[in-house]
Order: C-alpha cells, then structure tokens, then sequence
C-alpha cells in the first residue's frame, strides 16, 4: 500500500500507481473542471487558451496538459495551438506533429524489422558423396 500526500489539498490518500498524486475529491474536482473546459471550448471555438483558462478558473499549464494527453483538442480555425515537442510546428492536440509521428514510426518499424533467410532446398548437387547407399538387409545374400 503506498499512501501519499495530495499534490492539491494535502489529504491523505492511498495512491495507485500511474495515477495523478491526487486524493478522489480532487480528482473529481479536476474532472469536472476538465468537462467544464472541453463544453467551452465546443461552444466558442475561437477563443483564446488565456480566455479559457479565466472563464473556466483553470491553469494555462491544466490546459496545456489536457492538449498533450490528447484529450482536448482545438479547431483548425481556433487561435490556441501548442509546439511539436520534436520541430517545433504549431499543433492543435498532442505532442508530435503528424510528420513527426510518421517519422517516429517508421523508424521504430525498421528497429523490429528482422530479415528472414528463404529456406533453402536441399538439392543433389549439395551432397558431397552422391554415391547411393543400402543397409544391408540379415535376409539376402551378397
């Protein structure tokens, strides 16, 4: 059992693993805030991440978090769009570009990519001594 302090209120709390360091109100709280955010964003796409995070009384960075887990994302036509983390291109959700992530990929198939020898055929020109052989058989005669 791993008990932990919450990062929000200080609670107590037991923590799982690969979860936020949040006790379950304040993971409830924030999930809340979270769809607050998301119906804002579907019914005034043009606004700014700054005026998102003032209407909604949520931290740029939560935002910014959110558009990395891919959770929320942003209209083509919206102003709000954060860096690829590999070239730098404006986004509007995640953490790579497209290109970057075709890239990614590729190069993590040819890591895994194993050539595989053609079986090959025994044929009679491999056999060093062709010569045919019998076992010798108790019931005939030589």
């Amino acid at each position: 059992m791993d008990v932990r302090n919450c990062k929000n209120c200080g609670k107590i709390f037991n923590y799982i693993s690969g979860m936020p360091p949040l006790c379950s109100a304040c993971m409830k709280a924030l999930e809340e805030k979270f769809a607050m955010v998301k119906e804002y964003i579907y019914n005034h796409p043009g606004a700014g991440m700054q005026e998102v995070a003032e209407e909604n009384d949520v931290s740029t960075m939560q935002i910014q978090k959110w558009i990395r887990e891919e959770r929320l994302a942003f209209s083509e036509d919206s102003v709000v769009g954060i860096e690829c983390e590999n070239c730098g291109t404006m986004i509007r959700t995640g953490r790579f570009c497209k290109a970057c992530k075709d890239k990614l990929l590729n190069n993590l198939g040819s890591l895994y990519k194993e050539e595989v020898p053609e079986p090959r055929i025994k044929t009679f020109k491999d056999n060093p001594n062709p010569k045919m052989r019998f076992l010798d058989n108790p019931g005939q005669q030589k």
